[in-house]
């Protein structure tokens, strides 16, 4: 089979597009045909490595994968060749209390399809048959593998973690990224009004066809002042952090009394500064997220079933221009998700 894969770190340069064995079921397991695969920023940060990550070289990027059933392992029940599934990016040891309770993303050994283990740009992939959905029938498949890992992590984060509520006001930073798209659709079906920020004005107004009630543009205005504007100088109720070292500082000054900030990434950097006067004199709730549990990516993916979240794909491109799409997420040229088909 056709991957998009590394044999080491390093820059774009190090992607290639390899033969690789055609994967077999194991016990268990089902072999995914892949007919659409999208990106992440994730797939960058691996591909540039960091202190402690160890992976088994080859190793092909993807977290996100869509595609048909092509066989089953033994002990696999429920599925079948044929079957269009939506793949689940996360995996837990399956045996701890965490992973047998339901919250496999606090497994000590949990690990992201695409991070810690080969992922699925590629033609085919193994995964147990647990990490299989049902694909919703009304989106195709380019759509269909721009929800797992952005829309997981933006329901936790959101609905779970911060605990949004009808009413409250949200503040979501660069709404035209994945997980931003998927951030403001998630907060106005809450009932949330939202503030969106991005560095354009046509991502501002497609963040605004989401259901974003207000704009910013971080490049040309003031985003800490224009909140204050927005809300009487009252401040937010949550903040959902994703971009990291260059908004962290006004992000919770953004928050007001009692506030909860939720950070999910730290695309600009993991090292803010903080100030933890504004943390504790005004009592803000710093709160961590990574991604989700298998219920929450069925929840999300009822919502997208009934069209009231919708996944937005940018590009499409086929997988031998992996090299390509990775450069447009870098540099943040798209609102939505770049997409690859095998």
């Amino acid at each position: 089979m056709k991957a998009a894969a590394m044999r080491a770190h390093g820059g774009p340069e190090v992607v290639e597009l390899l033969d690789l064995p055609d994967p077999v079921a194991g016990p268990g397991e089902a072999v995914v045909a892949v007919k659409a695969a999208a990106l992440n920023h994730l797939d960058i940060w691996v591909r540039k490595g960091w202190p402690g990550l160890r992976l088994a070289f080859p190793h092909v990027f993807g977290s996100d994968v869509s595609g048909v059933v092509e066989s089953v392992g033994p002990g696999v029940v429920g599925w079948k060749a044929g079957d269009e599934v939506v793949v689940n990016p996360s995996l837990g040891c399956t045996r701890c209390e965490r992973c047998l309770s339901g919250r496999e993303n606090l497994c000590r050994h949990f690990a992201i399809l695409g991070e810690h283990v080969s992922g699925g740009q590629a033609q085919k992939l193994a995964i147990p048959a647990r990490n299989l959905c049902q694909k919703p029938k009304n989106l195709s498949f380019e759509e269909a593998a721009a929800v797992p890992l952005t829309f997981m992590t933006a329901w936790q984060a959101v609905a779970v973690k911060a605990a949004l509520r009808p009413g409250e006001t949200i503040l979501v930073h660069a709404a035209g990224s994945g997980v931003g798209v998927a951030a403001v659709q998630i907060a106005r079906l809450l009932g949330a009004r939202v503030i969106a920020t991005a560095g354009s004005d046509a991502k501002l107004e497609k963040a605004r066809a989401l259901g974003a009630d207000e704009a910013i543009n971080y490049e040309t205005q003031d985003f800490l002042a224009e909140v204050k504007k927005l809300t009487g100088k009252q401040g937010v109720d949550v903040v959902f952090e994703h971009v990291g070292k260059t908004t962290w500082e006004k992000s919770l000054l953004s928050a007001g009394i009692g506030g909860r900030i939720v950070t999910v990434g730290a695309t600009t950097g993991f090292d803010p500064l903080t100030d933890l006067r504004q943390v504790f004199f005004r009592q803000l709730a710093i709160l961590g997220s990574t991604m989700g549990t298998a219920a929450d990516l069925l929840q999300v993916l009822n919502f997208v079933g009934q069209g009231k979240l919708k996944p937005v794909v940018a590009e499409v491109l086929p997988l031998a221009a992996v090299v390509k799409a990775q450069g447009l997420l870098a540099d943040r040229a798209l609102f939505g998700k770049v997409v690859l088909v095998p």
